[in-house]
């Protein structure tokens, strides 16, 4: 269960990389720019620490098989990890521009965040998993930060209306 919730993890916190990469070319707002900044630079950090705790047990890094992207190991398509933005919803956010791309951001970001809890109470709530000391601290870290951020989140998509 750790090494699937560090995979999985490493999946999910790569598309909100990718959600915050839109940022400069599409928000005009400083808010949402500092949020994204900032998402973007713990969420990579965290990738490479994830990276680094398979790496260091012999795992791979991905759930997917290396020779056909978005297939698991048995060649059905991976179903996406709780919260994640689905092809439409990334489509929207790429085609959208201003306080419609502040909209959509915040909204898929509160929706990615929310499924990123989801998968900590799943760690939690199997048998023996999460005992590990760094996937303990790096999970309940998550956890936190991820509902602050769901706040600020929550405020500046009101401010929005």
């Amino acid at each position: 269960a750790d090494v699937e919730f560090m995979q999985g993890m490493i999946m999910h916190h790569s598309q909100a990389v990718e959600m915050t990469a839109l940022i400069p070319s599409h928000s005009e707002s400083k808010d949402v720019r500092a949020l994204g900044a900032k998402i973007s630079s713990s969420q990579a950090d965290e990738i490479r620490m994830m990276q680094r705790w398979l790496a260091a047990r012999g795992q791979a890094t991905s759930m997917e098989m290396p020779d056909m992207p978005g297939m698991d190991m048995s060649g059905n398509a991976m179903p996406l990890m709780p919260g994640m933005l689905s092809p439409e919803q990334m489509a929207s956010l790429r085609k959208a521009q201003g306080p419609e791309f502040d909209r959509l951001f915040l909204s898929g970001m509160i929706q990615h965040h929310g499924g990123a809890l989801v998968m900590v109470k799943e760690l939690f709530n199997s048998a023996g998993a999460g005992q590990d000391a760094e996937i303990f601290d790096f999970a309940t870290d998550v956890d936190n930060s991820q509902r602050a951020e769901i706040k600020i989140m929550q405020k500046l998509l009101e401010e929005l209306h």
